[in-house]
């Protein structure tokens, strides 16, 4: 057997909930744990556009007989609703010939009542079939669309045109992978009323949307600016196989949902019960007040819709010479939730504000205060790399060694006041001081 076995019965009746709305049917719904007479789940499915219901009756167990089935047919008989009505039993074991045998005595003599049976191997393959995985002992919520990661090397380009001295068409060296996570969008509708002798009290009809991450435990909602760089954005979303097989990333990797659909519903109908909770104060038909805590019950709560969808998370990196930038950013095709920026930070201090410019020398970006002029050639150098020397006082900056040592050379050549050009704003300082002796 699988390990359906390993699963309690309520366990079993949660998870045929997940099976049959991956599989297709509509408004797939628990009934209360008492009193449900022999209807576990009630669903509907639409036969040449009409609307159908189904009365299902779940039992994990080894082997169903024909008691089982007399009792769903009796639950489906008395039934109450204007929309034509069939039954099912699904468990996760066999039927016994006799409860076969009955299912074709209803359905020749019952007025083409039809009745299905579902037994373990075939529940596997409707499992199967949805993309569910049953291995675990749990359904996780399966999921096949992302939104779109774009293309990968613009939004790279684009911060680094931002900084000085680099030409973005050298960047040659850029590696992105792929993180699609897990986001699930739950709808729901609470309709509750409370009573007392007197009357309706308090009543709650009400829809909320929320949306979640989807490998958290317990489910937590997403971060609001998240919320609002995917907001109405779920109709652009592809199918993800395609998605990971795009050459432009080096590796991908897919989230998986930690739950299952019943396990966010109930995860939503903790928050209703809370969001919802309230107490009222009324005057009982004796005119004494009275006070009642209302709390919308797990049957007021239904669930009318989960949307699952993953959301490329991108992380590109960018080596120069010495150093490794990297951006990361949710992405919607060109639109992007920034996580992290590397390429727009001091290597030295993390300063973010601009200017920020880029040390050809060892592939830094610096800020201001870590940036000079390199003294022979004139191009920028940052304070980590360079080799410095004082001339004239001042504190140069060069490339290397050997820059250091030729501009030593040709310095040493240079006549005294041609030296002491090298410091101009000790110069103005010199000239300053003399012109305050002769004034006084």
């Amino acid at each position: 057997m699988t390990v359906l076995d390993d699963l309690s019965g309520l366990e079993f009746e949660s998870i045929m909930v997940d099976v049959f709305r991956n599989y297709g049917y509509e408004n797939v719904r628990q009934t209360p744990k008492t009193g449900d007479e022999g209807r576990d789940i009630l669903m509907t499915e639409s036969v040449n556009g009409h609307r159908q219901d189904i009365v299902v009756e779940c039992k994990h167990m080894e082997q169903v007989g024909r008691g089982v089935v007399q009792k769903l047919h009796s639950a489906v008989i008395t039934y109450e609703n204007s929309s034509p009505v069939r039954g099912m039993v699904v468990t996760s074991g066999t039927f016994t010939i006799q409860a076969h045998e009955y299912v074709e005595k209803v359905k020749t003599n019952g007025n083409g009542l039809e009745i299905d049976l579902v037994d373990g191997n075939t529940l596997v393959k409707i499992a199967d079939q949805t993309g569910l995985d049953l291995q675990n002992g749990t359904v996780e919520l399966i999921c096949h669309q992302t939104l779109p990661p774009g293309d990968v090397e613009p939004p790279v380009v684009e911060q680094f045109e931002a900084i000085k001295n680099i030409a973005t068409a050298d960047l040659d060296r850029i590696e992105s992978t792929a993180e699609f996570r897990p986001l699930a969008t739950i709808e729901t509708h609470t309709d509750a009323q409370f009573e007392t002798s007197v009357g309706v009290i308090h009543s709650v009809n009400e829809r909320d949307t929320f949306h979640v991450h989807g490998d958290h435990t317990p489910p937590q909602p997403i971060e609001d600016s998240l919320q609002q760089f995917i907001a109405g954005k779920s109709h652009r979303s592809i199918n993800l196989s395609d998605a990971k097989e795009r050459e432009e990333f080096v590796d991908t990797t897919v989230v998986r949902f930690r739950h299952a659909e019943t396990d966010f519903e109930a995860w939503a109908v903790d928050r209703l019960q809370e969001k919802h909770a309230t107490t009222v104060e009324y005057t009982g038909d004796n005119n004494v007040d009275y006070e009642k805590e209302c709390v919308p019950t797990e049957s007021d709560v239904s669930t009318t819709e989960i949307e699952p969808l993953y959301v490329p998370r991108i992380r590109s990196e960018t080596q120069l010479n010495e150093y490794v930038y990297t951006l990361e950013y949710d992405a919607v095709g060109s639109d992007r939730h920034l996580i992290d920026n590397g390429i727009a930070r001091c290597v030295h201090c993390g300063w973010s504000w601009t200017p920020l410019t880029y040390c050809d020398n060892c592939g830094s970006i610096s800020c201001w205060r870590h940036i000079r002029t390199e003294r022979t050639e004139g191009k920028p150098v940052c304070t980590d790399c360079a080799v410095t020397e004082r001339f004239a006082l001042r504190k140069r900056y060069f490339y290397n060694e050997e820059n250091r040592k030729q501009f030593r050379q040709a310095y040493e050549q240079r006549s005294l006041h041609q030296q002491v050009l090298e410091n101009k704003p000790l110069i103005v300082a010199i000239t300053t001081v003399i012109v305050l002796l002769i004034v006084l």
